[in-house]
């Protein structure tokens, strides 16, 4: 049963990950001709992502994944150091008012992504260290918000408040699940609600995210231009869809086809039928993901695996709700089929230690 998790496991993987491939050059050649004159210039950048993504899920597995804690406080130094520096003008990279990412020659280097897999490791050795002391307001609850307060705000500064809404929740579960009394998380959260209608309707344009999201015919060619879009290409694929590489939404109609809405090219060129696909693909690997962590071996192994396969899943959701419309527009890609380097190469990485778990599970 050990091996069989892990087969399954990456095998699932490799099957999204050539579906994230065909379907990335599909909806993006046109776009990369008429830009660089070269339509498989995303694809090419794609593959070389996979590779580095490769040798870091190999270098994770062949570690033994009890060693990451050694690793716990050393990665998130880093990733808080990125985190500032990336936030300074002419070291970070700016687009569209946004100073996210890091420009290293062929690839743009998110430090956030880094920052999700950086706190889910430190929050299961933070709570596998103070087990005992979980449920204690000082020790064990303050010590954890207090980081996550400070990379939030970071993270908020580039602006960026889908990933910080998401590994909010992702430290919040483990926490609960971890023994931390339910009153200290309803707390924050109550304090929270306030700072995040702020955060929401004071900034125009996620105000009209919000608007756009409750009724896009608000803004047809503005706010609610990519989610009309991206309905018409789901709508338009039908049952089995316009074939593969007929999409006319991906001719400069939806953006984002080739990284946030390629759900979207999915439905329109493969249906309904492609799309139920992926979400089958992907239930499955949550599965496989589930089972990892009912069978860790250790307390460690156990909230580590719960933290990875947690935020997996809520980029899946989130993606695929934005897409059909069902939450407000977040840039949030989906996981082993978007383009997007450190996204993608990060959630490779999470397998790999996924797998580096479940090698020594006990299984019946």
């Amino acid at each position: 049963m050990v091996r069989n998790v892990r087969i399954n496991l990456f095998t699932i993987t490799v099957i999204l990950i050539c579906i994230g491939m065909v379907m990335i050059y599909s909806a993006s050649s046109i776009y990369a001709w008429e830009r660089y004159k070269d339509s498989f210039f995303f694809l090419k950048r794609h593959v070389s992502f996979f590779i580095i993504g490769a040798f870091l899920t190999l270098l994770v597995m062949s570690t033994d994944y009890k060693r990451y804690r050694n690793w716990a406080k050393p990665i998130l130094a880093l990733s808080f150091l990125l985190l500032v520096l990336v936030l300074i003008p002419g070291v970070g990279r700016e687009v569209a008012g946004a100073r996210r990412w890091f420009r290293l020659k062929f690839i743009s280097f998110q430090p956030s992504e880094l920052t999700n897999i950086a706190m889910i490791v430190y929050m299961a050795d933070f709570i596998t260290r103070k087990s005992d002391q979980i449920r204690m307001f000082g020790r064990g609850f303050l010590p954890p918000m207090f980081i996550l307060g400070a990379m939030a705000l970071l993270i908020l500064m580039q602006p960026d408040l889908g990933t910080v809404l998401a590994l909010g929740i992702v430290v919040f579960v483990m926490l609960f699940v971890a023994g931390v009394r339910l009153s200290y998380l309803l707390s924050v959260f109550a304090v929270s609600l306030p700072l995040l209608y702020i955060l929401i309707f004071s900034v125009p344009y996620r105000r009209m995210r919000i608007m756009s999201f409750l009724n896009p015919w608000l803004d047809p060619p503005g706010s609610g231009f990519q989610v009309i879009q991206s309905q018409i290409a789901l709508g338009s694929g039908g049952i089995f869809g316009v074939g593969l590489g007929h999409s006319k939404q991906k001719l400069f109609y939806l953006p984002a086809a080739h990284t946030d809405f390629i759900f979207s090219i999915i439905g329109e060129e493969l249906g309904l039928l492609g799309t139920v696909g992926v979400i089958i693909l992907l239930i499955i690997f949550i599965q496989q993901g589930l089972k990892v962590i009912r069978h860790a071996p250790d307390k460690f192994g156990y909230f580590l695996s719960m933290g990875l396969v947690l935020m997996i899943s809520l980029k899946a959701v989130i993606n695929i709700g934005v897409s059909c419309g069902l939450l407000p527009t977040k840039g949030l890609p989906l996981p082993f089929i978007s383009y997007g380097g450190s996204s993608f190469i990060f959630d490779m990485v999470s397998v790999g230690m996924l797998m580096n778990i479940a090698r020594t599970g006990e299984y019946p």
